[in-house]
C-alpha cells in the first residue's frame, strides 16, 4: 500500500513524521485522533503554487466544515488560508483561530436572522441562497446603518461523479439559484440599500475524481459573469467552491492532482475573464484534499471474535468516524504495532456502537489480530473528527496534532462528566 507521504514504517511501527503512533497512543489514550501539521501545509503550499501560477489572484478558502479544530484553522490562516464558513459556529472559530473577516465567506442555504446579523456585525462577505434571505440580509443590513458585501450562490445544474448525498450543484438540490434566474437575483442586489454585490459563487459537490466537471463549472461562472457584468455589477471575485478528491481506496482510486486541476480550469477561467473584460480574484474551497491524508484516527482491539468472519473490535466507532456507516466510505486500514507483518488473515474492524452497520472496514487482509493491537484508520482529517457524536452515551476522543519533534494535545478526550454537562433537570423532577 502507498502510504501518504508523512507515514513511514519504523522498527515495525507506523509512523506520522518523527513520531511513532504506538506511543503516541500510549500516551495519550485510545481512540485518538492524530494530525500531522507539515502534511497539512504541504498540500496547502502545493494547491496554492498549481493554481497561482497560472493566475496572479488567486484565493484559497479552506472549508471549515471539514474539520473546525482551532490548530488547523491557524495553522492553514498563518498560511494565507481564509475559510469557507457555514455556520455562526464555524464563522466565530475562524476568527477566534486569528482568520481575518476579509478572508472569509459565509454561505449555507438556510441561515437563521442570527446568522445573519453576525456576517453584518463582523464584515463577513456573504454568499446569498436566496431572494428571501437577500431581503432579510437587508434589511438587517439597513438597522445596523452597515455595508454587507454578498455574491450569490449559482445551481449550474450539473452532473457530477460521485455519491448523490454530497452532490451539490444538481438541478433538484438545496443550494443556490437556477443560473436562469440569477440576472434578477443580482439586479435586486444592485436595487437594495447597503446590500453590495462583490462576487459569484458556485460548488458542485464533494470527492470529485474527475477534473473535466469543475471545467464545465468554471465554464458556466464565466458564462453569468458576462452577464451580471453587463448590468453593473463589479464582480471582485469569482468562486467555484471545492470538492477535489482523494484517493480513500489507494490500491484502486485515481485522484486528480491540483496541477491537474488548475490544468482544467484555469484556462476555461482566463478565457472568460478576458472575453468579458474583468479581473477577479480567483477563489477556490479546498477541504478534503487538504486534510484527509494528514491524520489517523488510532483504535485499540478490544478483543477478537471469530464467528461467521474474524471481527477485531476496536474502540471506536461511528461516533468517532461515521464516513464508513453513512456512506460506505472506504478507508485503509494497518495495524500500526504489526505495520512491517504480512496480512495473513480476512478481518472485520468492528466499532463499539449498537448497530449492525458499525463497520470501521469490511474483509481486510491484515496480520493475526489480537486484544491490545492497534488500528490505524487512514485519511480521516476531513470529515472525521467534525461528524463525531456522542452516540450511545460514549465521550468524544482527544486529538493531537504532531509537527517536526513536537506533539500536543489540541482537544482534550470528553469524560463522562461532559456527557450531561449541557444538560438540565426540569423543576418538576426534583420535589
Amino acid at each position: 500500500m502507498q502510504l501518504p507521504s508523512h507515514l513511514s514504517i519504523q522498527n515495525g511501527h507506523l509512523m506520522s513524521g518523527a513520531h511513532d503512533l504506538v506511543d503516541l497512543a500510549d500516551r495519550f489514550g485510545t481512540p485518538l485522533y492524530v494530525t500531522n501539521e507539515d502534511q497539512i501545509l504541504d498540500n496547502f503550499e502545493r494547491y496554492e503554487s498549481a493554481l497561482s501560477s497560472c493566475y496572479p489572484n488567486v484565493r484559497l478558502l479552506f472549508a471549515a466544515k471539514a474539520n473546525g479544530n482551532l490548530a488547523v484553522l491557524r495553522a492553514l490562516g498563518r498560511a494565507g488560508a481564509g475559510a469557507d464558513v457555514f455556520s455562526s459556529g464555524e464563522l466565530m472559530l475562524a476568527l477566534r483561530a486569528g482568520m481575518k473577516p476579509e478572508r472569509l465567506l459565509f454561505n449555507g442555504s438556510s441561515k437563521t436572522t442570527d446568522d445573519l446579523r453576525l456576517a453584518v456585525e463582523t464584515g463577513v462577505r456573504v454568499s446569498v441562497d436566496s431572494i428571501d434571505e437577500l431581503n432579510q440580509l437587508s434589511r438587517i443590513a439597513t438597522e445596523q446603518k452597515k455595508t454587507v458585501q454578498i455574491a450569490f450562490r449559482v445551481n449550474p445544474a450539473l452532473e457530477v461523479p460521485t455519491h448523490p448525498k454530497i452532490a451539490t450543484g444538481l438541478a433538484t438540490t438545496k443550494f443556490g439559484i437556477p443560473a436562469a434566474e440569477i440576472l434578477s437575483a443580482y439586479q435586486a442586489a444592485l436595487d437594495a440599500p447597503y446590500v453590495v454585490p462583490v462576487g459569484l459563487h458556485c460548488h458542485i459537490g464533494s470527492q470529485i475524481l474527475d477534473v473535466e466537471p469543475f471545467a464545465r463549472a468554471a465554464a458556466v461562472m464565466a458564462k453569468v459573469a458576462g452577464e451580471v457584468t453587463d448590468i453593473g455589477v463589479n464582480l471582485e471575485f469569482l468562486d467555484i467552491g471545492g470538492g477535489l478528491g482523494v484517493p480513500y481506496h489507494r490500491e484502486t482510486d485515481v485522484a486528480p492532482t491540483p496541477e491537474e486541476y488548475a490544468q482544467a480550469v484555469m484556462p476555461v477561467f482566463l478565457e472568460g475573464i478576458r472575453e468579458n473584460g474583468i479581473s477577479p480574484e480567483f477563489w477556490v474551497e479546498p477541504g478534503r484534499w487538504l486534510l484527509a491524508e494528514s491524520t489517523v484516527l488510532l483504535t485499540k482491539v478490544n478483543s477478537v471474535k471469530r464467528a461467521y468472519k474474524t471481527f477485531a473490535n476496536v474502540d471506536a466507532g461511528f461516533n468517532l468516524l461515521i464516513r464508513p456507516a453513512m456512506y460506505d466510505s472506504w478507508h485503509e486500514v494497518i495495524m500500526a504495532n504489526k505495520a512491517d507483518q504480512t496480512g495473513v488473515e480476512e478481518v472485520t474492524i468492528a466499532g463499539p456502537i449498537c448497530e449492525t452497520g458499525d463497520i470501521l472496514a469490511a474483509d481486510r487482509l491484515l496480520p493475526t489480530p489480537e486484544a491490545g493491537d492497534l488500528v490505524a484508520v487512514l485519511d480521516c482529517g476531513a470529515y472525521g473528527y467534525a461528524m463525531s457524536s456522542q452516540y450511545n452515551g460514549r465521550p468524544r476522543s482527544p486529538e493531537v496534532m504532531v509537527k517536526g519533534d513536537r506533539a500536543e494535545l489540541i482537544r482534550r478526550g470528553e469524560t463522562l462528566d461532559d456527557l450531561c454537562a449541557t444538560m438540565a433537570i426540569p423543576s418538576w423532577q426534583q420535589e
